[in-house]
């Protein structure tokens, strides 16, 4: 599991697929969101700009970003 600790309040779902390396730009971050390839705390989510907080867990292809204060 990669974890992400956040400068800022929050970090940008499409930010956080490419500070892990899932993906190499925010085009392809962008592709496999709206494929409704990401998923939040368990469930989808298609909007590239959701915002992560602190506790939130993101998975992707097999892979899982924990997001830390």
């Amino acid at each position: 599991m990669e974890v992400i600790k956040l400068r800022e309040e929050f970090i940008k779902l499409g930010q956080a697929l490419k500070a892990a390396g899932l993906v190499e730009s925010g085009v392809e971050a962008k592709e496999v969101i709206l494929s409704g390839l990401v998923a939040v705390n368990g469930e989808i989510d298609t909007r590239r700009g959701r915002k992560l907080y602190g506790g939130d867990i993101v998975t992707f292809d097999g892979e899982e970003i924990k997001i830390e204060d």
